[in-house]
């Protein structure tokens, strides 16, 4: 028990925050991204246009989606010109919305054929491009599949990818994860990027459906350069997950009071062990 404290502490509001907050002025520099697991069996879609409407995100990352999906939210399209979609069957389909210009979009397969990523150069009103990776790995489920192997190896893959980019980056998704965990926590370390919850509170994402057991599945991570304007939990839209809703703003003065975070040879090590681990299948 004493450990479990321990490790959720830093996400209460007494921890440190990892992220400084921003004041949004005239919003040029602010991204505003909405990401929701819709829970594909789900047939609520008016709900979700109801909360785009309220929300009025930038960029809205919707997981789970299947074509029934994308027939249901394609309406937007007149707001949302651009766009990023993998639709698929198997509750691993993703869709990508954004009222900024997308470029460099790719989606990717990369730790199994059927289990899509994305990634994509969105161009903020100021001009300003920053790096979007979206992920939903592979859970680790009892009777379908034991191991977290999959999971950790497409988490740690993006990290590394984030790492090598010259321009600013977020990471978004429903990562399957808790945000304490060591997997996550490595994450950040070879990524070097920044959980906006620390210090501000857990935003547990699911289980929608039960007030008791819930945990924060959905994440937003960024890059150093970038302060917090916002973070909101929003209604669930009939989804087991809760959308989350964050307001960055690409503030380059921020790294120097931003948390950095600091990697050892041993975290690298490990990354690369499970970054190359053998996929059983």
């Amino acid at each position: 028990m004493f450990y479990l404290l321990y490790l959720i502490f830093p996400f209460t509001v007494l921890g440190k925050k990892q992220i400084i907050t921003g004041i949004r002025t005239d919003g040029i520099q602010n991204l505003k991204i909405l990401i929701a697991n819709v829970y594909q069996e789900n047939r609520q879609s008016g709900e979700y246009h109801k909360l785009i409407s309220i929300c009025d995100p930038d960029v809205i990352l919707m997981v789970e989606t299947n074509k029934w999906w994308q027939k249901e939210m394609d309406s937007i399209q007149n707001t949302y010109t651009h766009q990023l979609k993998a639709p698929l069957e198997n509750t691993y389909g993703m869709l990508l919305y954004s009222k900024l210009a997308l470029s460099e979009k790719k989606v990717n397969y990369l730790v199994k054929s059927d289990i899509p990523s994305m990634e994509a150069t969105v161009e903020l009103r100021s001009g300003q491009k920053v790096k979007l990776f979206c992920l939903h790995p592979e859970p680790p489920v009892p009777q379908e599949n034991p191991k977290s192997t999959e999971r950790d190896k497409e988490i740690l893959i993006v990290g590394a990818k984030a790492k090598e980019s010259n321009i600013p980056v977020i990471v978004m998704g429903d990562l399957n994860d808790v945000a304490w965990s060591y997997t996550t926590e490595l994450f950040g370390k070879v990524s070097g990027l920044l959980d906006p919850r620390r210090g501000r509170g857990f935003f547990n994402s699911f289980n929608a459906k039960y007030w008791l057991l819930r945990f924060p599945l959905d994440h937003i991570f960024c890059s150093t350069d970038f302060a917090l304007s916002s973070i909101k939990r929003l209604a669930s839209c009939g989804s087991d997950h809760f959308p989350m809703c964050v307001d960055l703003k690409y503030t380059p003065s921020a790294e120097m009071q931003n948390e950095q975070l600091e990697v050892s040879n041993d975290d690298l090590l490990l990354a690369k062990e499970k970054i190359l681990a053998d996929i059983d299948g």
